[in-house]
């Protein structure tokens, strides 16, 4: 039995954290915009998530946009249609519907991204469905079930649904798709670079429904929780969890990428145990084992 060379464990090292980071600042994410829904609209809290995530990438995306402009003239279509979907789109719906449903519901409807990315792109794009992947899925979904459910799956016949939430599974409909078309940007482009043209086309499209949200809708209010909630939002699930959802892709293909989104519900129950004082219960464990065995079957290597 061959051992990995230190270099292979180290480069395996450096992609899981790449995959992994993201669904805890995203986990993050659901729990600020839930709480501040009553004081931010959405179009405002995406819009102003996006200008403080350009601001934070420019100075060190300028030299990548200077040297890749023409890539990305040449790549426009794709790059407007991640940007619209992936950006603009998947987070001005996620945080209208967090007006409208339970935290436990979007965390819910979040579990369905690797789903469709897989089916989406067994459908669309003829990608391969392992039975390792097909397996992986099951498990770390019944992982996350048994966390959002407490354990009890009696608990499936309580939940109710909005329209909130038809609008948040829309947003992962989009996610998926977004997941997908990454794969089709060449992956010598700079990431820093690529996720600053994104953010530039979806500021675009965003300020015309921020004129128009506060036209017909509530003004935001502005204090000091609403402040540091937007400069969270602005910084650690835009800038960086971005940028390494796309390295991700790039590196480990879509449906792997996808697959870690399932991390979501643990990230999101330490994150109450750390700052809400929530118990550990055994479902947590439970949970919490199931998805990582479930991307340990996912993610190791095939053999010859």
């Amino acid at each position: 039995m061959n051992t990995p060379a230190p270099s292979s464990r180290r480069a395996a090292l450096i992609l899981l954290l790449i995959l992994a980071l993201p669904p805890l600042f995203w986990a993050g994410n659901f729990i600020v915009a839930r709480a501040v829904h009553a004081q931010i609209p959405p179009v405002t809290l995406s819009l102003g998530r996006w200008l403080i995530a350009l601001l934070c990438i420019l100075p060190f995306a300028l030299s990548a946009l200077r040297r890749d402009y023409r890539q990305y003239w040449q790549y426009r279509w794709r790059l407007l249609a991640v940007s619209t979907v992936g950006v603009a789109a998947f987070n001005t719906l996620v945080y209208t519907g967090l007006h409208d449903t339970t935290a436990t519901n979007g965390t819910l409807l979040n579990s369905c991204i690797p789903i469709f990315i897989l089916l989406f792109g067994a459908l669309f794009y003829k990608l391969p469905l392992q039975a390792r992947q097909l397996l992986g899925l099951a498990l770390s979904l019944c992982g996350v079930l048994t966390i959002i459910f407490q354990g009890e799956w009696s608990h499936v016949l309580k939940l109710k649904f909005s329209h909130g939430d038809l609008i948040i599974l829309l947003a992962m409909v989009c996610w998926a798709f977004y997941t997908l078309w990454l794969r089709e940007l060449p992956p010598q482009l700079s990431r820093i670079g690529l996720m600053a043209v994104q953010i530039m086309i979806a500021i675009l499209l965003l300020l015309p429904l921020y004129f128009w949200e506060r036209a017909v809708g509530p003004a935001p209010l502005w204090n000091t929780e609403t402040a540091w909630a937007l400069a969270y939002v602005g910084i650690f699930p835009s800038v960086i969890a971005y940028t390494l959802y796309i390295t991700g892709v790039a590196r480990a293909g879509a449906a792997k990428a996808g697959l870690f989104i399932h991390l979501m519900p643990v990230f999101g129950t330490l994150l109450a145990m750390t700052f809400l004082a929530e118990s550990f219960q055994l479902y947590h464990l439970l949970g919490i084992a199931a998805i990582l065995c479930g991307l340990t079957i996912s993610t190791r290597p095939s053999t010859a």
